[in-house]
This record gives C-alpha cells, sequence and structure tokens, in this order.
C-alpha cells in the first residue's frame, strides 16, 4: 500500500467520527423519521435540501466511476435510505407550504426561476421530468434488475463449478477460490436486493406525483375556503410552490434513478463508465469518419445551421484522423510486441524431443539430493552456480583445457544431504554434507581440540569435524581451517576434474584448442597436422593431463609434438619427448628451496625392471611376476605413508627407459604417484634421497 493511502487510512482510523460512523448513520435515520413528523424551520429545510442535492450527485458520480457493482455493494440499502429522505423532505415542504404559504428560498427559487415566472411553462417542466423518469429511466432499471437477478441467480451454480476446476487444476489456490465464491455469493445477494430495490424508484416517482396533486388540491381549498384568497392568487401561490417543491425532488429523484440504472447495467464493464465510453466510442476511426463526414454534409444542405454542424462534423473529423494514425503507429508497435513475444516463447519452449536425444551423454554432471538445493537456489542466497563458473575459468588457466557446463540436476534416490559426481555417466565422486554446518580440518598445528561430529573431507579423505555456526570462530582461533558447504562441493569438482581431466578433453576440444592457437601461431599448427591426426594429438595430451601436465603453452607442446614425430609417430615416444621439453615446468611444484626429495628405485630392481621391458601397440611395458610386483607394492605403500606423514609428495626419480612403463604398473595403486625421469630434472636442482624402492626391506 502507498505511503500516502497508509496515511489516509490511519487518519481516518484515528478520527472520532470515523470511529463511530456506524452510531451517525443511525442518528440520521432517527432525525430522517422526526422530520416526517415534526415540523422543521425553513432555513433548516434549505440546507436539508441542498444536502439532498449533494447527496443524489454524489451516488451519480460514484455510480459512474466504479470497477464493478460490488465495489457499490451498500447501493440497494443507501437507496432505501436516500427515497425515505427525499420523502421526509417532501413531507416537511408540503407542510410549510400549506400551513404557511411559502417554503424557503431553494423551492421558491425553482418555482420562480425554472418556471420563467409562468405556471404553465413550470408545470409542462414538471410533466415531463415526471415522465422521463416514470415512464422511462424507471421502469428500465426495474426491468434489467429483474433479469439481472434472475440470471445471476441461475448462473451460480455454473460459477461455482467453475471456481472448483479452476482449483482442481491447480490454477488457483483455496485462499483465492474462498474469495471468489464470496464475490460471487455478494454479487448474486447485490442483484437480488437491487431488483427490489428499484421498485422504491418506481415507488418514488409515484408518491412524487401524488404529493404535487395533494399540495395544489390542498393549497387551492386551503386558500380559497379558509384564507379568503382570491381564486387566481390562491392558484398563482400554491401552484408555483408546488411545482418548485416537485423540481426541487424530483431532480434529485432524477439522479438517483439514473444511477440506480447505470449500477445494473454495468455487468459486463471492466472499469469505469467514463473510461468505457472513450474507449469504446473512439475505436473505430472509420465510424468517426463517416460520422464526421454527414455532419458536413448537413452543414451545407440549405436551410440548415452551417456553423453548429461544420463544428462538430470537423470536430468528429480531426478525432478520427488522430484516431486512423494513432491506431497505426500503436498496432506496429503491437505487432512488433507480439513477434518479440513469439520469438521468446518459441525460444522458451521445450523443443519437440527426439529419440536420439536419449543417445546424448553430458560429459559432467553433477546430482544432489534435495536437501543440497539451497546451495543451488540463488533466491536462497546459494552461489554454487557461481563458484562453478569461477572453477572452469580456474581450470582453464590451471590445465589449459576448457571445462564443459556441468550439469546439475536434483536426484530424489540420493539421500536429501548426499551429492553425486558423473563423468560421461558413470560415477567418479560422492559425498554428503551437512546443511547448515562447516567442515573443520586439522592442518596439524591445531592449539585446542573442539567438538564434532566426525566425517571425511570428500576431495583427500582426511580427516575432519562437522561444527555449527556457533562454533566457527572458535575452531579458527583453534587453528582448524574451516569451510562453507558450496567451497567444500566445489574442492571435490576441481579435484575430480584434475584427476580425470584425460578423460573430459574430447577431440572436438582439441581441435577447438588447435583452432585457437592458429588464430596466434599458424605455422605450429599447418607443420604438425599432416604428420599427426587430431586423434594422435588428443592421445598425447590427454597423457599429460593424466599425469596433471598443464597444457595452457599448447603452442610450445605443438612444437615438440612436431619435432618428435619427424622421427616416429609412436605416442609414447612424443609424449616423453614433449616431457624432455618441459622440465621446468614439471619439476617446478615439486622443488623447495633448490631441493627436491626423492624416492630412488634400488639398482638392482631399476636393473631387474629394464630386462623386463617389452614393447606393445600401447607401448612399452613390464612383464613380471606377480610376487613380485606384489612385493614392490607393498614397499612403495609403505614409502607413500611414511612420506605423506611429514607433509611431502612421494616422487620416484628413475631412468628414461623405465618411467612410463613404471608409472603404468603403480598408477592403478598409486594415481597421485609422481614419477620423473633422470633427464626430466632441472639443472641445478639439489636431489636428496629420502627412500629407496626395492623388492625387500
Amino acid at each position: 500500500m502507498p505511503p500516502s493511502m497508509q496515511a489516509a487510512k490511519s487518519l481516518m482510523q484515528n478520527n472520532p467520527f470515523t470511529k463511530h460512523r456506524d452510531a451517525l448513520i443511525i442518528f440520521g435515520v432517527v432525525c430522517i423519521v422526526l422530520i416526517m413528523v415534526i415540523p422543521i424551520p425553513m432555513t433548516l429545510l434549505d440546507i436539508l435540501l441542498t444536502f439532498m442535492f449533494g447527496i443524489a450527485l454524489l451516488v451519480l458520480m460514484t455510480s459512474m466511476m466504479i470497477e464493478s457493482v460490488l465495489n457499490f455493494s451498500v447501493y440497494p440499502g443507501m437507496l432505501l435510505i436516500v427515497t425515505l429522505f427525499r420523502l421526509a423532505l417532501s413531507i416537511a415542504s408540503t407542510r410549510l407550504i400549506l400551513s404557511q404559504g411559502q417554503a424557503g428560498q431553494v423551492i421558491a427559487a425553482f418555482g420562480e426561476y425554472v418556471t420563467a415566472g409562468n405556471i404553465v411553462v413550470g408545470t409542462i417542466i414538471f410533466i415531463i421530468l415526471v415522465i422521463v423518469q416514470f415512464v422511462v429511466i424507471t421502469k428500465g432499471s426495474t426491468r434489467i434488475a429483474e433479469v439481472a437477478a434472475r440470471f445471476t441467480l441461475d448462473a451460480m451454480p455454473q460459477k461455482q463449478m467453475a471456481v472448483d476446476a479452476d482449483l482442481n487444476a491447480g490454477h488457483i489456490t483455496e485462499e483465492d477460490a474462498r474469495q471468489r465464491r464470496a464475490d460471487i455469493q455478494r454479487e448474486s445477494d447485490f442483484y437480488g436486493a437491487m431488483d427490489g430495490a428499484s421498485k422504491f424508484v418506481r415507488g418514488d416517482a409515484i408518491a412524487g406525483i401524488i404529493i404535487i396533486v395533494v399540495d395544489i388540491i390542498g393549497g387551492l381549498i386551503l386558500g380559497v375556503a379558509m384564507l379568503d384568497m382570491p381564486f387566481g392568487e390562491a392558484v398563482k401561490t400554491y401552484t408555483k410552490l408546488t411545482i418548485g417543491d416537485g423540481l426541487v425532488s424530483q431532480i434529485p429523484a432524477l439522479m438517483i434513478s439514473t444511477s440506480s440504472g447505470i449500477i445494473v447495467t454495468r455487468a459486463a464493464s471492466k472499469s469505469n463508465l467514463g473510461a468505457e465510453l472513450i474507449s469504446q466510442f473512439t475505436q473505430s476511426s472509420k465510424a468517426l469518419a463517416i460520422s464526421s463526414f454527414v455532419m458536413v454534409l448537413l452543414g451545407i444542405v440549405p436551410g440548415m445551421p452551417t456553423i453548429p454542424f461544420m463544428i462538430i462534423g470537423l470536430l468528429l473529423g480531426f478525432t478520427s484522423y488522430r484516431m486512423a494514425f494513432g491506431v497505426k503507429g500503436k498496432q506496429e508497435k503491437e505487432d512488433e510486441e507480439k513477434a518479440k513475444k513469439a520469438a521468446e516463447e518459441a525460444a522458451a519452449a521445450p523443443k519437440e524431443e527426439k529419440i536420439e536425444d536419449y543417445l546424448l551423454v553430458d560429459q559432467m554432471e553433477l546430482e544432489i539430493g534435495y536437501g543440497l538445493i539451497p546451495l543451488v537456489d540463488v533466491n536462497q542466497g546459494g552461489d554454487l552456480l557461481e563458484r562453478i563458473t569461477m572453477l572452469r575459468r580456474q581450470m582453464a588457466g590451471d590445465l589449459g583445457m576448457i571445462v564443459p557446463p556441468i550439469r546439475i540436476r536434483d536426484n530424489i534416490q540420493l539421500s536429501p544431504n548426499e551429492y553425486l559426481i558423473k563423468i560421461k555417466g558413470n560415477d567418479v565422486g560422492k559425498g554428503e554434507l551437512m546443511m547448515g554446518s562447516y567442515l573443520a580440518m586439522n592442518p596439524g598445528n591445531v592449539s585446542q581440540r573442539i567438538p564434532g561430529i566426525k566425517t571425511k573431507e570428500p576431495a583427500f579423505n582426511l580427516d575432519a569435524l562437522w561444527i555449527t555456526e556457533s562454533q566457527k570462530e572458535a575452531a579458527e582461533l583453534a587453528g582448524y581451517t574451516v569451510v562453507e558447504l558450496p567451497a567444500v562441493l566445489a574442492t571435490h569438482l576441481t579435484e575430480i576434474i584434475r584427476r580425470y581431466a584425460s578423460e573430459i578433453l574430447m577431440r572436438q576440444d582439441v581441435k577447438t584448442l588447435l583452432e585457437n592457437v592458429k588464430k596466434n601461431s599458424p605455422a605450429v599448427v599447418e607443420e604438425l597436422t599432416p604428420m599427426l591426426s587430431i586423434g594422435e594429438i588428443q592421445q598425447v595430451l590427454c597423457t599429460l593431463l593424466q599425469e596433471r601436465i598443464s597444457i595452457r603453452d599448447l603452442a610450445s607442446i605443438l612444437e615438440l609434438m612436431a619435432n618428435a614425430a619427424k622421427i616416429s609417430k609412436d605416442a609414447v615416444f612424443i609424449n616423453e619427448q614433449v616431457r624432455l621439453g618441459l622440465t621446468r615446468q614439471i619439476c617446478k611444484p615439486y622443488i623447495n628451496n633448490g631441493q627436491m626429495s626423492v624416492i630412488a628405485l634400488a639398482p638392482d630392481l631399476e636393473q631387474m625392471l629394464e630386462a623386463s621391458l617389452q614393447s606393445t601397440n600401447r607401448g612399452p611395458r613390464l612383464v613380471i611376476r606377480p610376487d613380485l610386483v606384489g612385493r614392490i607394492l607393498e614397499r612403495m605403500e609403505a614409502i607413500q605413508t611414511k612420506i605423506q606423514a611429514v607433509g611431502e609428495q612421494p616422487i620416484i626419480v628413475c631412468s628414461p627407459n623405465v618411467r612410463y612403463p613404471l608409472k603404468k604398473l603403480l598408477e592403478s595403486s598409486f594415481p597421485n604417484l609422481v614419477i620423473l625421469s633422470y633427464s626430466e630434472i632441472v639443472t641445478g636442482v639439489n636431489i636428496t634421497v629420502a627412500e629407496t624402492l626395492g623388492t625387500h626391506d
């Protein structure tokens, strides 16, 4: 509600007259009854007659301005009170006319001014007013009220059924349905009441005629027989006052009758009467043009008053001209808006499903339980979508590849707080978040333990705690790393993308990357593409990504691939040659103050591995006994646990020939294990052997 309306409402509620308005109406009705039996002075009668004029005019204007009959539902009851008030004033004026031969300035003015000093003229005007009111307006209003009441009552069951149908279809709420049923009942009651109230108007017209006749006859008898007035003077005096009294009462009655007719004919209206009249009369410029032509034609007919017809004709013509151009412009604008809306609806409309659509597989999906929907819903403060957008930018900078859009959907088969990450329809990661909580992780320097629900951090499987918001500050002061739920999920997504980047990179993605490089370095792409297909280039890039080597500097990588492809097109050979050209990039994450702590291979193990190399279609492979593989894996497990316990990254250094097959041997058990060849160590880095990997302790 606007502030002005709120202020007005507050003012009305604090107004003492508004608080006791029901008592004022009751007091007014009592006064009306008293006027009928108690004589009132002429001055008060003048005031009340003027007030009656104001009330009648207000009722007429209100009936024209309302948009629905229910906005003026008090009309039937008000009509009875107003009719009673007007009849009471007629009785009071009759008492003064017959008893004193005068009835105040208002009646005298109407009797003198409206009749133009001629009793015959006044009588004819009065008779015409009565005929208009009684024969035309009152009779028509009464008939319309009867028909409206009958049809409204007959239509009630259908309207109620329509409300029930809309409610069952979900188009409206239960509250809307109750309101619409109440409106239907009120509308039926209103037209039923108007059917009876219209009889008040008809009876008022009849009573007005009877009162005038009684006043004239009674005045003549009283003036001639009792006051010894000459017959002509008695006729002049009492007839003039009676006609004035009749005009004073019939003009407000005519306005009330007109308002009654307007009310009962507003069934199909959608706005106030004035707005509808203007809009509907000006909806056809052709009708206005024809009317203008006829009026101008009548104006030039000999004997006809030219000026009035010309004025009206030109006015209609001007209105038609403005309407024609205005409607044309408006129509063009509406056509543009309709075309725009149709285009938007066509774009937003769901496309026709094809069988082929079911064959499509999303490269990445994130399924969430219904309890995690607030993390995605922006209206509930969720920022996961924004974090995923930032994550894709980060991956483009870190890995040099474009991460495909991640489709997010809810899955009722999951637990409410569970989520599932998929790549090409296959599950690659899942986790569970506790809504309303924070994840607290111990980085190793916690000064004080805090209570919480034990859990595992989903990305790296680290020990963590679920804590409440009230514990957040205390946990941070104690040294815990406290993470919000969207950050936990985004971190897990990031780790999944890094781990499975080689599966995400498709040939179409490689083609896009090549086209992007070709814009700035066309020579290298033009040299490489004849030697290697997109599939072969993809294979090398995926191998690099699989070992978490960024391909962001793709132009340099393509140059290294082109140089290697001149010697051999073997994918493993090309990959190893590319790695040799990226030694700084590969070693940089593992160098700390010029030092690199590594795991060395025992000489006997390295010699045995080189002796076990066997060439295959997929590159060199190690062919060794299963029991020896088991001992190597057991020893590597112990070494990795020991190194990770001190917060370092396990790095194996071996000969170039063994590096790739050893990586293939160990990657299923140790996917994050880094294996470098001696040739890949940057010059100037001091190597420290932390552990030695052999077949025995």
